[in-house]
């Protein structure tokens, strides 16, 4: 009966952890919220929590890796997803620059604040991509951001599963919070932008 209840639990996390390592391609994928989904499905099981942002983390790094090793070698997929979107485009080329011209601690900051704004990372994967001598220290840089990220979201759906008793306002909760962290970062960036101009 035990195996039994977790194989609901299970397909959540493989869901979770697919979504994660595809939404650095595809960034409208729902990857926080299926993470809090799965952690509030499995906060009960011991040890859960912390496989789950293990798994996370090393998703959140292989999906770099992908998005990355495409962007470098010039995949017609990358290609096509610039030529269409010029808006996409003008950002990869606006933090490609900024990163050429950035010290190592703040290209560092830039590649740990990019997990947390909506579609940063692909951004960011694509300038790294588009830009010769940048992977070897962004590398280092994207396994720390994933092991943040992936703390984050899950330390936030568990302590949102143990202050609510019903997972539904826990997701709820879990959800509205990561958004907002989401658009209070990405507001600031916009704004350090303007006044930097």
């Amino acid at each position: 009966m035990g195996a039994i209840a977790l194989i609901g639990p299970a397909w959540i996390c493989v869901l979770a952890l697919c979504a994660v390592l595809g939404d650095a391609l595809l960034p409208f994928l729902p990857s926080g919220t299926l993470v809090i989904l799965a952690v509030l499905r499995t906060s009960q099981v011991a040890g859960a929590p912390v496989l789950l942002a293990l798994g996370v983390a090393l998703a959140s790094f292989l999906g770099d890796l992908l998005l990355l090793s495409l962007a470098r070698r010039g995949a017609p997929l990358v290609d096509r997803r610039l030529a269409g979107k010029p808006q996409l485009a003008a950002s990869v080329e606006r933090v490609r620059q900024n990163l050429s011209g950035r010290s190592r601690r703040a290209a560092a900051a830039m590649v740990i604040i990019a997990r947390f704004v909506p579609a940063g990372r692909t951004v960011l994967d694509l300038a790294v991509g588009h830009s010769p001598g940048q992977s070897r220290g962004f590398l280092r840089w994207s396994a720390l951001a994933a092991v943040v990220w992936a703390g984050y979201i899950v330390t936030l759906g568990w302590l949102n599963s143990h202050w609510f008793d019903t997972a539904w306002l826990s997701l709820a909760v879990s959800c509205c919070a990561a958004t907002a962290i989401s658009s209070t970062v990405a507001r600031m960036i916009r704004r350090h932008r303007r006044q930097s101009v």
